[in-house]
């Protein structure tokens, strides 16, 4: 008996035998593997843990205890210090607060400023400061145990003295720390109260879905951590499934609230606050924090405060107190606000990979260096499409006048669609000095159309990830990053290439109905804001493994047959060294994504039209010519010894 053929005429054992092969550029046709040893060999202390053993052997290194306590609160400068500082439990930030005089509430100095010194006396304690696994400071304070009894250090201990003065400050402020949160449990306790038992179930199941629909995100109750990211999960996401009895907002349904534990009745509190400010995504710029009623009314301080330096609209009143009454009003207010903010300025987040924590921001103006960045590509597009125009808008309008190229050949690809992106994604290359650039979609728009059309939401979300694409272009010299081997630069191309094309998969059912089939699809909301992240190569394994360091993100909507689809393609810049992104470069590569996006909506109308534009370039071999075309090493081209057949 024959094996049945796909819809493209390949039977089903020759499609089955190309899946057994390695798609991996240098070893296209043979078995996947099939190698004798790995190619790479992770370093035990790459990325993060190799990050905290150099932040404390500066800490350890330091003059004084301040200065000390400000290496370790910036991780040596990778992370704001604020950041840290909200992720200590009540005892150590006041034990740094009676030390040092550090502290992250704007509206709180202490007494005596400077180091321990001012604190006179003769020492009566000998306390401890050291650093997690997790990288948050921890602190022994009078009454407590060696923290190598209590913490998974990075490495020892430092020692640190306490006057009789400074124990005697610190149990009374632990005193009024005490209190503070004793009144805003019963704060939540009451409102949750009022929210009776069907809307208190409803909460928690919005909070599940909030859980699994976006990013990793850690997040803090003194010790207890709540989390949906790798071990320790005690959150819906991608290891516990909705209903999971290790799932904390699982375990409270159903369960009277006199019986819920403290800090579960705050954690819920706080994420329906901040979920209300602005969506789910508003919960990743809590991330590595201390969720506390306090913490939330600092956070959405900071959001007020940038929401109201945009010119236009009405200002966010301070709210009068930090009751959860008074931070629902003004999370309410901060939703209704921002809405305006994005149709005068440009959000953005930055994003701070050691502690995976996200900050919104509000763009400055468009300045010199934006446009310079612009006009180096559109400079580039007016020489090698058939497009003329000043600027990228210029470009965009002649594009919707004469939009019939997209489908038809140019160049060295089928369709101008392809040659349009991979000219946008080498011109980026090349204009931000990136090392790496990249811009993703879908291969087939006709098939995409038709599925809508047919209102075939099941068959959509069972596309695998092959049916998407994405163009990576790097630069040449960043071989030198990977052991100067262009083969190697290559294959470190297609490894972004493929997982850009599972954020493709993962972000499309988003914009689909909620049915059955799309809600139990693995998905994720898709992005709608651009990023600039900061030391990315500290917890993904792809991020350490290719130097995914400092990037941007530029995700836009494409629309199809009306529907808006965000998050349907994006363009990506990537710096394995030196230099962060700057705003400005931001900017500039969400004007060239937003061309790209105008490019693939005119293509998807061209497609509803008739027309059968299908994308066939950005494979694994088109990735392998190009690279090493533009780079040729051919001592590795073919070096196969460590290949078994």
């Amino acid at each position: 008996m024959s094996a049945l053929p796909d819809r493209s005429g390949t039977s089903r054992r020759a499609l089955n035998a190309k899946k057994r092969q390695s798609r991996r550029p240098s070893r296209l046709g043979l078995p996947a593997g099939g190698t004798v040893k790995p190619d790479r060999v992770g370093e035990p202390d790459a990325g993060f843990p190799g990050l905290l053993q150099r932040v404390w052997q500066q800490a350890a290194e330091a003059p004084d205890l301040t200065t000390a306590v400000g290496i370790l609160a910036s991780l040596d400068g990778f992370v704001p210090a604020d950041v840290q500082l909200r992720a200590l439990r009540t005892a150590d930030e006041v034990a740094l607060k009676v030390l040092c005089a550090v502290t992250w509430r704007e509206d709180d100095p202490y007494e005596y400023q400077g180091a321990p010194e001012a604190a006179a006396g003769e020492p009566v304690f000998l306390g401890e400061i050291g650093l997690t696994t997790s990288g948050r400071i921890v602190v022994r304070v009078p009454g407590q145990s060696p923290l190598s009894v209590t913490a998974k250090l990075v490495a020892g201990v430092l020692r640190v003295p306490w006057s009789a003065r400074a124990v005697a400050d610190y149990h009374a402020e632990i005193s009024r720390a005490a209190d503070r949160f004793a009144q805003s449990v019963a704060d939540c306790r009451d409102w949750l109260r009022s929210l009776g038992p069907q809307g208190r179930d409803e909460a928690l199941e919005a909070l599940k879905e909030a859980a699994q629909r976006t990013a990793p995100f850690m997040l803090y109750q003194e010790d207890r951590q709540y989390t949906n990211f790798r071990d320790g999960n005690t959150v819906t996401g991608k290891t516990l499934w909705p209903g999971h009895p290790d799932c904390f907002l699982s375990a409270l349904q159903g369960l009277p609230l006199e019986l819920w534990p403290d800090s579960d009745a705050v954690m819920v509190t706080c994420l329906t606050l901040l979920i209300r400010s602005a969506g789910y995504a508003r919960i990743e710029e809590a991330n590595g924090t201390q969720l506390s009623l306090e913490h939330v009314a600092y956070q959405l301080e900071q959001n007020r405060r940038h929401y109201n330096d945009v010119p236009g609209g009405e200002e966010v009143a301070r709210p009068a107190t930090a009751s959860v009454a008074d931070l629902d009003t003004l999370a309410r207010a901060l939703f209704e606000r921002r809405k305006g903010v994005l149709a005068d300025a440009q959000l953005y987040r930055e994003i701070h990979g050691a502690l995976v924590h996200k900050i919104e921001r509000v763009a400055e103006p468009y300045g010199d260096e934006a446009r310079a960045r612009e006009a180096a590509v559109t400079a580039r597009l007016t020489a090698r499409l058939p497009l003329a125009g000043a600027d990228l808008d210029e470009l965009g309008d002649a594009l919707a006048a004469a939009p019939q190229w997209l489908a038809e050949p140019h160049g060295q690809f089928g369709t101008g669609l392809e040659s349009l992106v991979y000219e946008a994604v080498a011109a980026a290359t090349d204009a931000f000095d990136a090392d790496f650039s990249m811009s993703r979609g879908l291969r087939s728009l006709p098939r995409l159309i038709e599925a809508l059309r047919g209102e075939s939401w099941a068959e959509i979300v069972d596309w695998g990830i092959t049916e998407f694409f994405c163009c990576v272009v790097p630069r040449a010299e960043a071989r030198t990053y990977f052991a100067d081997s262009s083969a190697r630069l290559a294959d470190t191309a297609w490894a972004m290439s493929s997982r850009m094309q599972y954020n493709s998969w993962h972000f499309i059912a988003g914009n689909l109905p909620k049915t059955s089939e799309i809600e139990a699809r693995d998905h994720f909301v898709p992005p709608t804001i651009p990023d600039i992240a900061f030391y990315s190569d500290q917890h993904h394994h792809g991020h350490v493994n290719n130097m995914v360091r400092f990037t941007v993100r530029s995700p836009h909507a494409v629309e199809v047959l009306d529907r808006k689809f965000n998050g349907f393609m994006d363009l990506r810049l990537l710096r394995c060294e030196g230099a962060p992104f700057s705003t400005q470069d931001m900017l500039a590569a969400h004007r060239t994504s937003e061309f790209i996006a105008k490019a693939s909506s005119l293509a998807a109308g061209l497609a509803a039209a008739g027309a059968d534009i299908e994308v066939t370039s950005f494979d694994s071999q088109w990735h392998w010519d190009t690279v090493m075309a533009a780079a040729p090493d051919a001592s590795e081209e073919s070096d196969t010894s460590d290949q078994v057949a």
